[in-house]
């Protein structure tokens, strides 16, 4: 962090110009401010990498892996780049009881607003004031993934207002990933893009670093996280279709891999992991 100093050929050469004195001193001030050097930035996951998605469940990452995205409650792979799973904008159904009651969104006839795909309720994330109290809890989360030494974060559901029967808007959403990112970010956490492809032109106001979505190829999305990320998008496909699809456009450039929907651990039924 620096402040460029300027000299004025019409001050008497006797005395120090009063704009270099002004410079000099915010120059020192900054410097002070900074610790003597810029803050570190969070370091960015490799592009086109090998990578295994374990939100289900931790086990040994395969062979050639080199990216693993875990549950907050499980521990970092060791040697690899590590990113933290976190359902932010929602609540998991066994912690809808931890939840403050006015925190749950709800319809004009007072009923909980749920994600029936995953019976999860939505977080009210409507105001300024929830979504602050919100992210003190998810906050915590954050500061326990920076603990156990993940290098990144995914903040699960930042489209949740997509299924909020028109009670939130896409400006609630990138309000409350700004918080989030801010927090994550202080702890030198890099933090993911999770799908969302509408809200990729807000990146930067919203202060995101990479991409991890949801079956790209199958849907024909990939290209928008590309550009926006500059191919730092971990690609994850529940399809053998949209795997090929994936490999056929993108494979060369990102990071993608099949996994079974109910993302299972080996040895259990229905267990996928795939990346050809």
């Amino acid at each position: 962090m620096s402040v460029p100093i300027r000299t004025s050929t019409a001050a008497p050469p006797s005395r120090t110009p009063a704009p270099v004195l002004a410079g000099a001193l915010l120059l020192l001030l900054s410097l002070t401010a900074c610790g003597g050097k810029p803050p570190e930035a969070p370091e960015l996951p490799p592009e086109h990498a090998g990578f295994d998605y374990q939100i289900g469940g931790a086990y040994p990452p395969p062979a050639g892996v080199r990216i693993v995205t875990r549950d907050r409650a499980d521990s970092p792979a060791k040697g690899l780049y590590n990113v933290c799973y976190v359902n932010a904008f929602q609540a998991q159904p066994q912690e809808r009881a931890d939840w403050p009651a006015d925190l749950l969104l709800r319809d004009r006839a007072g009923k909980v607003v749920i994600d029936e795909d995953w019976d999860e309720p939505l977080l009210d994330i409507g105001t300024p004031a929830k979504r602050e109290r919100i992210a003190d809890r998810v906050n915590r989360w954050t500061d326990g993934c920076a603990d156990k030494g993940y290098d990144a974060v995914e903040f699960d559901n930042y489209d949740s207002y997509t299924r909020s029967r028109h009670l939130l808007t896409p400006a609630d959403a990138t309000a409350f990933m700004r918080l989030l990112t801010r927090h994550a970010h202080a702890r030198h956490l890099a933090v993911g893009q999770k799908n969302t492809p509408e809200l990729a032109d807000e990146r930067e106001s919203a202060g995101l670093d990479f991409a991890v979505a949801e079956e790209c190829g199958q849907y024909d999305e990939c290209g928008v996280y590309a550009r926006a990320y500059d191919d730092r998008v971990l690609d994850i496909e529940y399809t053998d279709d949209g795997l090929r699809k994936a490999l056929a456009g993108w494979g060369a450039r990102l990071s993608i891999v099949r996994r079974d929907l109910d993302v299972s651990t080996p040895g259990e039924a229905g267990y996928v992991r795939r990346t050809r």
